[in-house]
């Protein structure tokens, strides 16, 4: 347990160490109050150890910009067979069978009949196929509401060589793995928006390979989301699936970025993983004429600090990426970073020093033209490009982390990002595998995108209900952010208050959290579009605010008078009204209007105006822009000229 505990202390000092195979995580401490070791990386949230050392021996801490390594694409059409009953994975005990003396028994194993005599129950090469990246529920109709597991199977062939690392990869599977490999059980991750990878080095055959995947999207009190969202619960792989190579020594993590407050510094780390971890690494960014070398440690590691003062900063209005190179031994990895520098002073945001106004939308990993998750980087451009066209150069990306590519397109659009958590409404808040869960998800979530230059604030939930437990709960959260990132804001979507016709806000969190942020609904979920102007806002804290959501349902196409609800004349007179009341703030700084599209949640249940759609959005579920998206439009082109210069 030595190798993990190392790990856990590392994470908190920003010394991302890779695991090595076969260790586990500790029991998480048996009260959300005590100070326990912070989880590890990839196993946090998974059910307190068993013992058994076997069941996630191969899940490992995540090599960095793994899709820019020499890799295979499993992407394509899998086979699925539905299984509510799960009898794929227990016996009629209902015991695993993976968790037998023989570890045989399961789906996983993709059995054939001997002969004419033998009995199977199943066969993959007979069942439909979806693809992958994709979910279920878009892909069959009988899948559209289906919540329990399905398993899926891949086939493909592999050629591994000697003295080299083999990694499997997923980017995002819904909601918990149990990920094989040619019938051995490689283990499981929970939680459906993060990355996770498999060390697969001398697991893989020369020719055939299978790799079968246990899904499942059941909804649990417990877990991250909870039970109760307002999104809909695609299920499956949705995200890329591949088999990297690395050489015996290889880079395994790196962090690229400005030192905190300084623009002209460059401040990090290079990991060095595999056989030789002590050994010389070269940074190298040729366009700036910057090119250092140095010594890992014996734990692989080696602190980056060097001077960059021609580094041009990226920004909206100059989204410069810089190539950046890092190659050690036989190991070279490509990256395109971007640099700047982001704080808060007063009730100001400063971006590369300068006061910025967060000219920003909301929105959800989901296509309105196309049902289902974002398959592909157009998909992504899309919605990236609708938030252009309204002159934004923010996107709050929620309420959990998007893809990778997301935030790649972000940094090459010039759109800054609110990244967040699904820590959402009501949570476990004293149960400490809760707590474990979402400290592994926001964790992965900072590894993740930490080179980033477009993620500007971590968000550690959304609209959580004020209490001691949770206070504490998202508290621990924060701190974890921090820790591990010490140049990007941290904040989290709060509620308010009314008294009378005073909007509050107060929630100890605020003081933890570097921005004033909460979500507002005048107009439509309390007091008309008239009386919303009766009220005004109390904001006692000297930090900038940024509203993060706000909005009126309206049905694309229906129209109406002012006053009547659903009609886009409604939500278009819902934005003018809150802007007038929105700008009587002193502090504010930025919005994150809810939504960008429309999209689909089973919480939204009139036959007419919704059926089964959330139409908040300012795009509707055919395209097509409402008339608040071109008031939302002529309100940044106004704020924009009250900050030159963005």
């Amino acid at each position: 347990m030595g190798i993990t505990f190392q790990r856990c202390v590392a994470l908190l000092r920003h010394a991302l160490l890779p695991l090595a195979a076969g260790a586990i995580l500790a029991a998480p401490a048996a009260n959300a109050f005590q100070a326990a070791p912070p989880a590890d990386v990839q196993l946090a949230g998974q059910p307190a150890n068993t013992g058994k050392a076997t069941a996630a021996g191969s899940l490992m801490a995540p090599v960095q910009n793994i899709a820019g390594r020499s890799h295979i694409s499993l992407n394509g059409r899998w086979s699925y067979i539905i299984d509510p009953y799960e009898n794929g994975y227990y016996d009629y005990r209902h015991m695993p069978f993976d968790a037998s003396s023989s570890g045989k028994g399961g789906f996983y194993d993709d059995r054939k009949p001997k002969d004419k005599t033998d009995w199977v129950e199943y066969d993959f090469d007979r069942a439909p196929t979806m693809k992958v990246p994709g979910d279920w529920n878009s892909q069959a109709e009988k899948l559209q509401y289906y919540e329990g597991t399905l398993w899926l199977r891949q086939v493909f062939e592999a050629d591994p060589k000697p003295g080299r690392h083999y990694v499997l990869a997923f980017g995002a599977v819904n909601y918990e793995a149990h990920v094989y490999l040619n019938g051995k059980k490689l283990g499981m991750h929970k939680g459906g928006f993060t990355p996770f990878q498999f060390d697969v080095s001398g697991k893989l055959n020369k020719g055939r390979n299978v790799v079968v995947v246990k899904a499942d999207n059941t909804r649990h009190p417990d877990e991250i989301p909870t039970v109760n969202t307002d999104w809909w619960n695609y299920g499956g792989i949705t995200r890329d699936v591949l088999v990297a190579e690395l050489p015996a020594s290889y880079i395994s993590d790196y962090k690229v970025q400005l030192a905190k407050g300084d623009a002209r510094r460059i401040q990090g780390f290079v990991q060095v993983a595999g056989a030789a971890a002590s050994q010389q690494v070269t940074l190298s960014i040729p366009e700036a004429g910057i090119r250092t070398t140095v010594k890992t440690d014996a734990n692989g590691r080696a602190a980056l600090d060097l001077p960059a003062a021609k580094l041009q900063l990226w920004s909206p209005e100059n989204p410069k990426l810089y190539t950046v190179e890092l190659s050690g031994g036989d190991d070279k990895v490509v990256d395109r970073i971007g640099f700047r520098t982001i704080a808060t002073r007063g009730q100001d945001i400063l971006l590369n020093g300068k006061s910025v106004f967060l000219r920003g939308v909301s929105l959800h990993d989901e296509n309105p033209l196309i049902p289902g998750r974002l398959r592909s980087q157009g998909d992504m451009r899309m919605l990236l490009q609708w938030a252009k066209e309204m002159n934004c150069n923010y996107v709050r990306l929620a309420h959990y982390p998007h893809n990778e590519e997301m935030i790649r397109l972000a940094d090459e659009m010039g759109l800054m990002v609110w990244a967040e958590v699904p820590v959402y409404w009501t949570i476990s808040w004293n149960n400490p595998d809760t707590l474990a869960n979402a400290t592994a998800q926001l964790t992965d979530l900072i590894v993740r995108d930490k080179n980033r230059a477009s993620v500007v604030i971590w968000s550690v939930g959304n609209e959580t209900p004020i209490s001691a437990p949770r206070n504490a709960f998202m508290g621990r959260l924060a701190t974890t952010a921090r820790s591990l990132d010490d140049t990007r804001l941290v904040a989290a979507a709060l509620e308010i208050h009314r008294k009378g016709d005073e909007i509050t806000v107060e929630d100890p969190l605020a003081e933890q959290l570097d921005l004033v942020s909460f979500n507002e609904y005048a107009g439509w979920y309390w007091a008309s579009n008239a009386e919303m102007l009766n009220y005004r806002f109390n904001v006692k804290y000297d930090k900038p605010v940024v509203i993060t959501e706000f909005g009126a349902d309206a049905l694309g196409g229906y129209h109406a008078d002012a006053d009547t609800r659903w009609s886009e004349e409604y939500q278009d007179t819902l934005y003018r009204n809150q802007f007038r009341m929105l700008d009587a703030i002193p502090g504010l700084r930025g919005l994150t209007p809810w939504v960008l599209v429309d999209f689909r949640s089973p919480r939204r249940q009139h036959p007419y105006y919704q059926d089964g759609w959330n139409r908040k959005g300012l795009v509707s579920d055919d395209g097509k822009k409402k008339m608040a998206f071109w008031t939302l439009k002529r309100h940044y082109d106004e704020v924009q000229r009250r900050y030159p210069g963005q």
